[in-house]
C-alpha cells in the first residue's frame, strides 16, 4: 500500500491567461491549477526541474500528493492532466483535482510480479507476457495503493492468469465487469513453429489417404 502522502509545494499565480502563463514558463516556472472540492480554482506555478523530476520518476497520475501553496491549507491532490509540448515533449500546464480522503476515484495501478523463479511453465521454456502492465482501479484516495502483484508459481505453459486471481488492496474494485486477462504464458516461438508443422504434417497425411482410397473405390 501507499505510504506518506509526499509533499508538492506550488507558489499561488497572479494573473491568469497566456500573458501569465508565458510569463510563469520563461521565469523557469510550470502553470497549472487546482480545481474541485466546492471552492474556486487556484491558478499555481511549480518550479519546472521539480516537476520534471517527478514525473520522470513514473507514477505521477496515480499519486496522491499533499499540496503545500503559502498562504492557502494544505489540500490532498491528485493530478488530473499534464499538457506538453507538441514537439519537446516538456510539461507545459499541469491540472490538479483536490480530493478528499473518503473520495472515490479511477486510477491505472502498475502490476508487479512474483514466482517467475518457479514457475513450472517457465522452467520449461515458456514465455511471459504480461497483458496489462497497469490495471484500472477504483480506489479511495486516502489508500491509493502503488502497485498489485500478481503470482505466476504456479503457471503452466497455455495458462492465463485472470483479474479474479488476483487479490486487490481492500476498498479497490476493477473498473471493469469481466474477467479480463493480465498475464500469460505461452510456448515458447521455436515449440509453437513446430507443433504447427506437425499439425500441418498430419493433416496433409490424412488428405493423401482420403484420396488414395478415392482412387481405390473409382478403379473397382
Amino acid at each position: 500500500m501507499a505510504g506518506a502522502i509526499p509533499d508538492l509545494e506550488a507558489q499561488e499565480r497572479t494573473g491568469t491567461g497566456k500573458g501569465a502563463a508565458r510569463q510563469a514558463r520563461r521565469n523557469g516556472m510550470v502553470p497549472g491549477i487546482v480545481f474541485g472540492g466546492d471552492v474556486d480554482p487556484l491558478p499555481i506555478n511549480i518550479p519546472f526541474n521539480v516537476l520534471i523530476k517527478k514525473l520522470r520518476a513514473g507514477r505521477f497520475k496515480s499519486t496522491l500528493f499533499n499540496m503545500k501553496v503559502e498562504g492557502h491549507d494544505d489540500v490532498r491532490v491528485i493530478c488530473r492532466d499534464v499538457q506538453r509540448h507538441v514537439v519537446k515533449d516538456l510539461p507545459t500546464h499541469i491540472d490538479f483535482m483536490r480530493l478528499r480522503r473518503t473520495t472515490k476515484i479511477n486510477l491505472f495501478i502498475a502490476v508487479e510480479v512474483e514466482g517467475e523463479d518457479v514457475a513450472p511453465g517457465l522452467k520449461k521454456g515458456g514465455v511471459l507476457t504480461l497483458v496489462r502492465p497497469e490495471v484500472e482501479l477504483i480506489v479511495t484516495a486516502g489508500d491509493i495503493p502503488d502497485h498489485i502483484t500478481i503470482d505466476v508459481s504456479e503457471m503452466e505453459i497455455g495458462d492465463n492468469l485472470t483479474i479474479s486471481s488476483v487479490t486487490l488492496p481492500e476498498g479497490a474494485t476493477p473498473t471493469i465487469d469481466r474477467d479480463f486477462v493480465i498475464a500469460q504464458l505461452s510456448a515458447p516461438a521455436g515449440l509453437a513453429s513446430s507443433e504447427d508443422e506437425d499439425g500441418e504434417d498430419a493433416v496433409d497425411g490424412e488428405e493423401a489417404s482420403e484420396a488414395d482410397a478415392e482412387a481405390e473405390a473409382t478403379e473397382e
